[in-house]
Formats: C-alpha cells, structure tokens, sequence
C-alpha cells in the first residue's frame, strides 16, 4: 500500500511539475524577444521526453517582404554541424573502420601543424574534434572564408597557421581541425563526409528540409542579414561553405533540428534504429578540454561549477545537470542548440540575423523546465549587447588616426605586383585605369578596389558586402632602399583575421 501511494505522488509530483511549464507563455516570451532584438525572423523547437513541444516560426523570411518563417523554413545552423562530424565518427568508430586514438597522418598523409613534426605525427582523430591542438581561436579562418580552395587545400595551407599555445595545453576554438575531420572521414569511407551524415542519419530520420549545400535551397528559405555601420540591420545573401562544410555548412530547420535533439536524447537511438552507440555518445558528452569559469562569469550564469568541450558539442554543469550546448555563427544567421539529457529536454533557436538572442532564449526555455534562475534572460542580454560596439568603437578609433594632406613614399604604380603569403597564396594588385584593385587568387569574392588613405596605405573597398568584416586598409611595405618588399592588413573584426597574411612581393 505504501509503495503504491509512493507511486501516485511520484505521478503527481511529475505532473505537476510539468503543468508548471506554461507553453504559451513561452511562446509569447519568444516573439517579444524577438522584436526588442529587431531580429527579422526566427524559429524555435522545444522537445520534452521524446516529443515536440513547440516547433515554431516568428517573424519574416526577409526584411521588406511578408513571407513568415515557419518550422520547415532553412536556416545555416553552422557550427552546429560539428555535432554531425562528431557523430558521423562515432559511428565509424563503432563500426570498426577507424579509432579514436588512430593518428590523423594515418589517413591525411600531408597533416602539418606548426612545423612542428612532433605534433603534426601525433595529433589523433579525437584532438582534431576538442580544439586542443595549438591553434588559437578563429586562427586560420581567412585561409577558407570565401576561397575556392578544396578542403585538402586548406589543410596544407593550415600548416603554416601560427601555434597559439603547446599541444593539448589549452583551448583554441579551430574550424580547420573539423575540415580536417571532414576529410577523414572522406579517407575512410571514400566519399564525401556529406554522403555518409545523409545516408545514415539525416535521411533515416526524415530530416528532409536539411542540405549540406545552398545550391540545395529549398523554395522556403530565410534570408541572412547582416547589422552594418550605417543601415542598421539589412538584408545579405547566402555565402557557400561548401569546402568548410564539415565545420559548419549544415543548413536546416526546426522541425528536423527537433528531430536530431530527440534522437541524441534518446540515448541515440529512435524509432528502433541506433545512430550513435550509448557508449560513444557517452565520449563524445565528456570533457576532453575544460575552460576556466571566471567569477564574473559564474554570477551572470549561475548554476556552474565546470564548463568544456567534448567531441563536437560543448558541455557543463548546470544547477546538477549535464548540459550539452552548441552554438552556431554563420553569414547574416546565428543559431543555438541546447540539451538537458537528463530532463529529456532539447531547444534549437534559429535565426536570420547576427544578434546574440538564441543563447539567451535557450536558457530561459531550459530554467522554465529547470524551475531555477527565472530572470528574463533576453532583456539582460540585450542591455549587455546594447552597451558592447566594439567593432564600430575600433573602426571609429581608425579613421579618427588618418593623416590628411599625405601623399606615397613611392610611384604608387611601384604597389603593382603580386605578393604571396604561404598560409593564403596568391594576392594580386593591379591598376585598372586610374584605379587600383587587390584580387585575392583563390577568393575572386573577396575583390577590392584601393582608394589612398594616408601615406602608403590605402583603404580596401569592398566589391560586395561581407558579413563579418566592412572597414580596413592595406599597407604597402618598403625596405630601407624604398622597395616594395610586402603589404599588411588591417580589416577589424573578430572572426576573419587578415592580420595574420604577411605577403611578401614576388620577383
């Protein structure tokens, strides 16, 4: 008798519990977060002990049209992709065909590091997945952003990208290293990474609006956009990922993001099928790279005791749960997924602009379900975002430094030439007329034209708008004898570093 009303106020309890999650009020939550963000459009997906809760759409498809986003409207989920490599690797783990401890120069012959040959022979297929290898954070992006460059291209290139920090001693958030484990798979399978995430997991679970390619758009598609300097928020276009798609060129919905959270909540298995081995999804949920939580940090976000990286998704502690979380930073969309597993609860956010809201509102869906921190997260998110401009704040500090009234140390027609950096290739400046053009070899898209700002430096003018980057100059570099020896960037931004290029003339 005793266990038996044990068993009923057990019952009641997680009724009660789960009646205390007002779906509505969320709802509502979320369309009034989006309009103070002045986000366009957005969808979100909850699901909860195995079904979805809401999966929905707000807002526009574009600025200027009617067309609403709805739960089957494509979004870039970007670094959410590494997920799927992390799990696409799991599973040929578990098949037998490669291991997690296999050297990556066992499949990539030509894997560099550094010029370190220690570590290049070293490095393994698990490092490549927990940002562990030496590289700091964003280094090395320029090589792919917007490049014809083929994925085992970048790789090669990404072997003269500068060492951050000693080998597994430290955090550097690298998308070369998930490229590199595109190609891995590539070795190991003999196809496309895409081809094996498509065959065994996208397609078995029905995830029918997502593509690895915006050459696949479908007809109900968002349109990025991107916060500029003088328009405010405006609409952009797609820009392909195709050679970095296995760190970030997954495209989909909320319906189908639903659909993989439930699977991985599900201890990887859905509808009788296993897709990743309890096992290995255990491994890939691990730490294998902790970060240090600042006091600043633990009182914005309390409830934490650790954060880190697994294999592909990020992880922590979160007022006694396990939280694994992912966010995602494409051209004009960012985008968060994040997982209570021991709740059986999951969000994505997508949306098609770059304001920070999708972290803010995964965690006052997650702290409804949790019952704790119940502040309203997109408010003070936004007061934060609102009160940080850095970039505007170092453009600004930039152009307040011009010198009028300067003129070149040299002809300036002796700046004509080609110049070549070993991470990049190729750099081309030619004089078209009365005008000056820089020309990026293996990134056409990355054209500029060259107007004089001050002395030998000349401000680059974008031919198209770029998400990440507008403002920044060149500078032509001259030895003591005046000779055109180099160039050196200045483009501010925080993802896309320029500065890192060091091209020297070639003879």
């Amino acid at each position: 008798m005793k266990k038996l009303a044990l068993f009923y106020v057990s019952v009641l309890f997680l009724f009660v519990s789960h009646a205390q999650v007002d779906v509505k009020s969320i709802d509502k939550y979320i369309e009034k977060a989006r309009k103070s963000w002045d986000v366009p459009g957005m969808a979100v997906a909850i699901v909860k002990d195995g079904e979805v809760v809401l999966s929905k759409g707000y807002g526009i498809k574009e600025l200027g049209k009617k067309d609403k986003v709805d739960d089957n409207t494509q979004f870039a989920i970007a670094s959410n992709s590494k997920a799927f490599v992390a799990s696409v690797i799991s599973k040929l783990v578990d098949e037998g065909k490669l291991s997690w401890k296999d050297k990556v120069r066992d499949y990539l012959p030509y894997f560099s590091l550094y010029g370190n040959e220690y570590v290049s022979a070293e490095v393994t297929v698990e490092d490549l997945l927990c940002h562990r290898v030496g590289l700091g954070t964003f280094s090395g992006d320029v090589i792919w952003y917007k490049s014809e460059k083929s994925p085992e291209e970048i790789i090669k290139r990404a072997a003269y990208v500068p060492e951050a920090f000693r080998y597994r001693d430290g955090y550097g958030y690298t998308n070369l290293m998930f490229i590199a484990a595109g190609e891995v798979i590539r070795a190991v399978t003999g196809n496309p990474w895409e081809d094996y995430v498509k065959e065994n997991f996208m397609q078995p679970l029905g995830m029918d609006n997502t593509v690895i390619s915006i050459r696949d758009l479908g007809d109900n598609a968002a349109t990025p956009h991107k916060p500029t300097l003088e328009n405010g928020t405006v609409p952009s276009v797609w820009a392909s990922w195709d050679n970095s798609s296995a760190a970030g060129g997954i495209i989909s919905s909320s319906s189908d993001m639903a659909k993989w959270m439930m699977m991985n909540l599900n201890g990887g298995e859905w509808n009788g099928t296993q897709y990743i081995n309890k096992e290995q999804q255990n491994l890939l949920w691990t730490p294998h790279n902790n970060f240090k939580l600042s006091e600043r940090s633990k009182e914005f976000i309390p409830g934490r005791h650790f954060s880190g990286y697994g294999l592909g998704w990020g992880v922590m502690d979160y007022f006694g749960n396990l939280v694994v979380s992912h966010g995602g930073g494409y051209d004009g969309m960012y985008s968060r997924v994040m997982m209570v597993p021991d709740q059986k609860l999951g969000v994505v956010v997508l949306t098609n602009t770059m304001e920070g809201i999708s972290t803010p509102l995964a965690y006052y869906i997650v702290n409804q379900y949790l019952q704790e921190d119940m502040r309203d997260w997109s408010a003070e998110y936004l007061e934060r975002a609102r009160s940080r401009n850095s970039h505007r704040d170092d453009v600004e500090e930039r152009k307040s430094k011009r010198v009028s009234g300067t003129s070149t140390s040299v002809n300036s027609d002796l700046f004509v030439g080609t110049y070549s950096d070993p991470m990049f290739g190729d750099i081309i400046v030619s004089k078209e007329g009365e005008k000056y053009r820089i020309a990026f070899a293996d990134a056409p898209n990355l054209g500029a034209t060259l107007e004089h700002w001050h002395y030998d430096t000349y401000e680059i003018k974008w031919d198209e708008d770029h998400a990440w980057f507008d403002f920044g100059t060149v500078s032509f570099e001259l030895d003591n004898n005046l000779e055109v020896e180099g160039i050196e960037f200045d483009v501010p931004n925080g993802d896309i570093f320029f500065h890192e290029l060091h091209p020297k003339r070639k003879n």
